[in-house]
This record gives C-alpha cells, structure tokens and sequence, in this order.
C-alpha cells in the first residue's frame, strides 16, 4: 500500500460509476495513490444512483452492481473510527456543511487531501483538496 491518500465522496463515486474521467483517473493513478472514504460514501451514492438511473434510463440494479465494483479500489474507513476527529472536522468546516464532517475527519486522520466536485473549497483552507478539473 502507498502512502498517499486521496479522499473521495459520493459524488465521485457516482462519476465512478457512471463517468469515464474518474474511472481513467483511477485505473491511472491507483498504483501510486490510495483512494478512500468514510463508509457513508458508498451508502450516500447507493441511495442517489437508483433515481440518476431512473431518470437516465439505466438499469438500477447494474448501476448499483458498478458502484459494488469500486469497494475494492476504495479503501473505506467505518465513519464510527472517525468519530474522535468530528470536532476538528466541524471546526474546520464551520457553518458550511457540517454533514461533511466525516470526509474532513477522513483528510485530518491520513494527511490526505479530499477529491471532492460539489463543493468550493477555495474559502480558508479547510483541508487541500482538487476539484474535478485539477485531477
């Protein structure tokens, strides 16, 4: 395993499985990078692909089976190991997002920056991060 952690969130997951640039980025850069997340990512992105499906004309049960497909390229931390980081987490995030608290906990734990596209995390550093177009 490397050294290097790069935190992902649900939404990547989600390009992950119904994109093409994360999934190249990730068959590239996998050797050389960790990628991991909170468990809840993965359950996040499962409750919100069956309704992209939907509306994509997508067969629900073989996206949820892609998003399955990525488990073992992710490494994924149990959100309850995080739970000694929350406070740091939502110190750093203040009002913003406390929901995100986990991803932060994540970044804090492993040094690591957080892969993240719906958010802008150009205000105060919160944790380094890259958004879509950096990676």
């Amino acid at each position: 395993m490397t050294a290097k952690y790069l935190v992902v969130d649900a939404n990547i997951l989600i390009r992950a499985v119904l994109g093409v640039r994360v999934a190249e980025l990730i068959g590239r850069y996998g050797e050389g990078v960790s990628f991991c997340a909170p468990d809840l990512a993965f359950d996040q992105a499962a409750n919100h692909l069956p309704e992209i499906a939907a509306r994509k004309g997508l067969d629900e049960v073989a996206v949820l089976e892609a998003l399955d497909s990525w488990r073992p390229a992710i490494d994924t931390v149990p959100t309850e190991d995080l739970e000694p980081l929350r406070g740091r987490a939502l110190k750093r995030i203040g009002r913003r997002d406390p929901s995100d608290w986990p991803f932060v906990a994540a970044a804090l734990a492993l040094d690591c920056l957080i892969v993240d596209i719906h958010h802008d995390w150009n205000w105060p550093p919160l944790i380094s991060s890259y958004r879509r177009v950096d990676i």
